[in-house]
């Protein structure tokens, strides 16, 4: 079992490795690639150093899985070319989650719909990931209508140079910026470019990506997404219309019992989800479960998860566990 992690340097490719020994994958060779300035360069791994890879490299070693985040183009270009020797590419990229010839997985949602035949999966944006895991039991059982999505984004999902940015502002330095803003103490509207119709990509990954993630094009999302000076992970504030009758206690218990989810909903204990506290865990964490008096069949409900856990690495992790698991690759 040959996996190559293809942005083994990057913020969530160094995630992506601590989980493939945590998790214990039954990997037999690591073929860790990054950009052409790393390759040649030692990477070490569960106590192992590991020559770091060009991508053709890794292409002509056809590992059995090819594990991306190395940003959109880069998987435009190159996983096709691991696809056409047979790897499977795991993509955490926006850029085939769209296409409807390829599979947007969240496993404990639809892993069933792989097949050996699909050689590129797309892992869904981090954010979506973490919404659509409370959203799925809720549309199983009451038919979701319609999501306003308001997100807290931290600046890990930005990158190592956001990191920087906060870093540098926090303690009074000039350096290279990462957003057209300070992030210190600040907070900023701008998630991803703008479109012409006046949302961001960020939102409208949201909206597109819940629809074909819960396949049903009938659940209206909108969304807002806001850039914050957090380290730990993204929260957001989800207001569901349902189409039936809830009882609370039974929207609880139902969250409580899927796969992946923790509650934490005991406000009269100060008991909620909190980025900081989400940091460096794979569950999705949902609290603050109240009922909307303003609409019928509505509720709203505080999501928080690790973006480069759940919202990126641990799920591209499960999706190729699945694959083993199944004997797809």
């Amino acid at each position: 079992m040959k996996v190559a992690v293809v942005g083994a340097t990057g913020l969530v490719g160094t995630v992506m490795l601590k989980l493939l020994v945590e998790r214990k994958f039954p990997l037999t060779d690591l073929i860790p690639v990054a950009s052409e300035k790393s390759v040649g360069k030692q990477l070490e791994f569960n106590g192992k150093n590991y020559r770091i890879h060009s991508m053709q490299e890794a292409i002509d070693a056809q590992p059995n899985i090819a594990i991306f985040s190395a940003g959109g183009e880069v998987s435009l270009e190159f996983a096709p070319k691991f696809a056409a020797v047979g790897t499977t590419v795991i993509d955490n990229s926006s850029a085939w989650r769209m296409d409807p010839d390829k599979k947007l997985i969240v496993p404990e949602i639809n892993a069933w719909a792989l097949r050996a035949s699909d050689k590129i999966i797309a892992n869904p944006n981090c954010s979506t990931i973490q919404m659509v895991m409370a959203l799925n039991p809720l549309n199983k059982k009451y038919g979701v209508k319609r999501v306003i999505v308001s997100t807290y984004q931290s600046i890990t999902g930005t990158g190592v140079k956001a990191v920087n940015q906060l870093a540098n502002e926090s303690s009074g330095v000039k350096g290279e910026m990462a957003y057209p803003y300070q992030i210190h103490q600040n907070c900023i509207p701008h998630c991803d470019v703008f479109l012409e119709n006046g949302y961001t990509k960020e939102e409208m990954k949201l909206m597109k990506e819940t629809n074909k993630i819960l396949a049903d094009d009938n659940i209206k999302v909108t969304a807002t997404a806001v850039r914050v000076p957090v380290m730990g992970g993204h929260s957001e504030s989800v207001n569901v219309e349902l189409n039936m009758p809830f009882e609370l206690a039974d929207v609880r218990k139902l969250l409580s019992e899927t796969e992946g989810i923790t509650v934490q909903d005991q406000p009269e204990v100060n008991n909620y989800p909190m980025p900081f506290y989400s940091k460096d865990k794979n569950d999705v964490f949902v609290g603050r479960i109240r009922r909307d008096d303003t609409r019928d069949n509505a509720l709203n409900m505080w999501i928080v998860a690790d973006n480069l856990r759940k919202g990126a690495a641990t799920n591209a992790i499960q999706i190729a566990e699945y694959l083993v698991k199944q004997a797809l690759v």
